[in-house]
């Protein structure tokens, strides 16, 4: 399978995220959801790592909430989609925006090491970049964390 994750850390984190952060964790936590969901064509998603404040505005502009969120994801319109698209290479899934602030908080509060978190709502963000929502109810919900924690333990990152 070939995957294309481009991650990107938004200037206001710069010099501000941990020095032994590993980055690519993020990548491998995405292509571990896509292997497991079937994505056999080459797939490209890009990943923003930002600040709660950017994540706040995104928010508030693109989904009417007035609120910091963990992440963010924004798919692909698919062939109806008003922007010109590439007749070869990978196929774009979309774009999925990480509060860093988010992924510290969360991992102090879950009691387990920011890499998880960080991967963790990587994987989360992906899978609703493939038309999972978790809050359409409980059993999706359910079907997403199933993925994410099954996501979790292919990169070695359990609980």
């Amino acid at each position: 399978m070939n995957y294309i994750v481009e991650v990107t850390v938004a200037e206001e984190l710069e010099g501000r995220l941990p020095a032994g952060l590993d980055l690519a964790l993020v990548e491998r936590a995405i292509s571990a959801v896509l292997r497991a969901e079937g994505g056999d064509a080459p797939l490209e998603v890009g990943v923003l790592i930002t600040d709660d404040a950017h994540i706040h505005a995104m928010n508030r502009d693109y989904r009417g909430v007035d609120a910091p969120t963990d992440v963010l994801s924004f798919a692909d319109d698919g062939p109806q989609s008003p922007f010109v698209t590439q007749a070869e290479g990978p196929r774009y899934l979309g774009d999925i925006a990480i509060s860093y602030e988010r992924v510290m908080a969360q991992a102090d509060e879950y009691g387990h090491s920011p890499a998880r978190e960080l991967a963790y709502l990587a994987a989360h963000g992906t899978l609703h970049l493939l038309g999972y929502d978790h809050e359409r109810g409980p059993d999706d919900a359910a079907a997403m964390r199933t993925r994410e924690e099954a996501a979790m333990a292919e990169i070695g990152l359990f609980r």
